[in-house]
C-alpha cells in the first residue's frame, strides 16, 4: 500500500512537471491538449471495458468528420477512423471469447474479405498509378468495411444493441438535418463560409442560390437524407405508439425538407429506390399495390406537371427526371469517352487514379475525368473486371438480405431491419449518380445495415425465446408495432 501510493505521488509529480513546461512552451494550447489526452485515457478505459462504446462512439464521429475538419482543422481527422476501429478490434479480442468470434464466419464477411485482398492487389496494376493515391483510396474502398461488418457481428449482441445503433443513426442524421437548414436560414459557421469562398463554391452557389451541404458536400448530404426518410416513414408507420409516429413523421419531415434545400438530383434516385425496397420488403400485395400509385402519382407530378416550379429546390429536383438535362447529358459524355478508353484496360487505371485522390496521378488522362459516380469510378479504378466482381458481390448480398428479412418471424424486428437495409438500398443505387456510398456517413450506414440485417435470424430466435408473439410476413405493414 505504500509502495502504491509512493509510486502515485511521483506519477502525480511527473504529470505536474510535464504540465508546467507545457504551459511554458505551448501557452494555451497545453491545457487543451492535456485534456484531450486525459479524455483519451478515459475514452481507451471504457472502451476495453466494454467494446460496444467504441462501436457506438464511431456512429457520431464519422457524421461530424467533416465539421472537425472545417471548424478546427488542423489534423487529418479520418485517421481517428482506423483508431477508433483498431482500438474497438484490441479490445474486443481482449474483451469476447473465441466461440463469439464464430459469427464472423459467414459469406457476408468472405466477400468483403476478397473484395479487400483484391483491392490490396491493385497496387501492382500495369497502369501504374500511384501508391500514395492508392493507400488513400483503399481506406474507404475497403478497409473501412473489412474492419467494421466482422466488427459489428461481435460487438453488436442483441436487439437493445440494435436498437441504440437505430436510435443513434437516425440522431446524427436528425442534427446534419437541422444543420443544413440552419445554413440556408440562419448562416454559415466560420469554416462553412472558407468552404464555400473555395473550390466548394462553384458547386454548392448555382444561380445565387446556395445548396445546403451541412457538415459534407451537397450531393452526400442530400442523398443520405433522402434514404433515411424512407426509414423514419417505415418506422413511423410500424410504430403503435402515438407519440412514437408524431416524432417520427416530424423527423422524416426534417429529413425531406433538408434534402430539398441540397438541390441534390441524385437524392431523387435514393428516396424512390428507397421506397420501392420498403415497400417490396413488406411482401404485401395491397401495401405493393397502394405503394406503387403514391410513387406513381409521385414521378408524374415531377414528370409531368410544373407545380412548385417557382421554388428553386423543387425545381433542381425535378430536373432529375428530365432526360435532357445538361448534367446528366454531360455525364453519359463522360461515360462514352470512358468506354473506348476502358476497353482495353481491363484491371482499371489502379486506386486512387480519379477523383479526390487524383492529385497523386496528374501524370495520368484518368485524373482529368471526373467520375460522379461510385460505380463509374469502381469501374475507371479496377476495370470491367472488379466492377463485375464489386456488382455481383453488391447484388448478392442485397438480395440475400432481403430473403433474409421475409424470413424474420417477429414483427417488431422485421420493421427495423425493413428500414434499415431500405435505406440502404437508397444509398447504394444512389451512388451510381454521385459518389455517395465510398464516403462517410453513407458508408457506415451501409457496412451496420449489412452486418444488421444478417444478424436478423439471430436476434429472432433470441426474440422467440422469450416468448415475443409472432405475426405472418405477409401482414401488413401498419400492423406492426415497435
Amino acid at each position: 500500500m505504500k509502495k502504491s501510493k509512493v509510486l502515485f505521488l511521483v506519477f502525480g509529480i511527473i504529470i505536474a512537471v510535464l504540465s508546467i513546461v507545457g504551459a511554458y512552451a505551448l501557452d494555451v494550447l497545453a491545457p487543451v491538449i492535456l485534456a484531450i489526452l486525459a479524455f483519451a485515457v478515459v475514452f481507451v478505459i471504457f472502451v476495453f471495458k466494454n467494446p460496444k462504446i467504441g462501436l457506438y462512439a464511431l456512429i457520431p464521429y464519422c457524421f461530424l468528420l467533416g465539421f472537425l475538419g472545417r471548424e478546427i482543422g488542423g489534423f487529418q481527422y479520418g485517421i481517428a477512423i482506423e483508431v477508433l476501429l483498431i482500438l474497438t478490434w484490441l479490445s474486443s479480442l481482449v474483451y469476447y471469447k473465441k466461440d463469439d468470434w464464430d459469427a464472423i464466419k459467414n459469406d457476408m464477411c468472405l466477400l468483403f474479405l476478397i473484395w479487400f485482398i483484391i483491392s490490396v492487389l491493385e497496387v501492382i496494376n500495369p497502369a501504374g498509378a500511384s501508391v500514395m493515391g492508392w493507400l488513400i483510396e483503399i481506406r474507404s474502398e475497403a478497409l473501412y468495411p473489412v474492419l467494421i461488418i466482422p466488427l459489428t457481428f461481435v460487438v453488436i449482441r442483441n436487439t437493445k444493441d440494435l436498437n441504440i445503433v437505430i436510435k443513434l443513426l437516425l440522431l446524427m442524421a436528425l442534427i446534419a438535418a437541422l444543420n443544413g437548414i440552419k445554413q440556408v436560414h440562419i448562416g454559415l459557421f466560420p469554416g462553412e463560409q472558407a468552404f464555400l469562398d473555395g473550390p466548394g463554391g462553384a458547386t454548392h452557389m448555382i444561380f445565387g442560390k446556395m445548396r445546403a451541404f451541412s457538415f459534407y458536400d451537397a450531393g452526400q448530404f442530400g442523398a443520405f437524407e433522402a434514404a433515411f426518410i424512407v426509414m423514419a416513414i417505415v418506422l413511423a408507420i410500424g410504430s403503435s405508439t402515438l407519440w412514437h409516429k408524431l416524432l417520427l413523421f416530424c423527423i422524416a419531415g426534417t429529413y425531406g425538407y433538408a434534402m430539398l434545400l441540397s438541390g441534390t438530383r441524385g437524392a431523387f434516385f435514393a428516396l424512390v429506390v428507397a421506397a420501392v425496397f420498403a415497400i417490396f420488403l413488406t411482401k404485401n400485395f395491397k401495401a405493393l399495390i397502394f405503394g406503387g400509385i403514391v410513387l406513381s402519382m409521385f414521378l408524374g407530378v415531377l414528370k409531368f406537371t410544373s407545380i412548385g416550379s417557382g421554388i428553386y429546390s423543387i425545381q433542381r429536383f425535378r430536373s432529375s427526371v428530365d432526360p435532357n438535362d445538361p448534367s446528366l447529358i454531360v455525364r453519359f459524355n463522360t461515360q462514352r469517352v470512358l468506354q473506348e478508353y476502358m476497353s482495353s484496360r481491363p484491371f482499371g487505371g489502379g486506386l486512387g487514379v480519379l477523383g479526390v485522390n487524383s492529385t497523386y496521378n496528374t501524370d495520368k488522362w484518368l485524373s482529368t475525368v471526373q467520375p460522379d459516380s461510385y460505380w463509374v469510378k469502381v469501374w475507371a479504378m479496377t476495370g470491367i473486371v472488379g466492377l463485375t466482381i464489386w456488382f455481383c458481390m453488391m447484388m448478392y448480398i442485397l438480395g440475400k438480405c432481403c430473403g433474409i428479412i421475409w424470413m424474420i418471424r417477429n414483427n417488431k424486428l422485421r420493421v427495423k431491419l425493413i428500414a434499415l437495409l431500405s435505406t440502404t438500398a437508397g444509398i447504394f443505387f444512389c451512388s451510381y449518380g454521385n459518389e455517395v456510398m465510398n464516403n462517410m456517413p453513407s458508408l457506415l450506414v451501409v457496412c451496420l445495415s449489412f452486418a444488421l440485417v444478417y444478424m436478423g435470424p439471430k436476434f429472432d430466435t433470441e426474440l422467440a425465446d422469450e416468448k415475443v408473439p409472432a405475426i405472418n410476413p405477409s401482414t401488413d405493414l401498419t400492423n406492426y408495432a415497435i
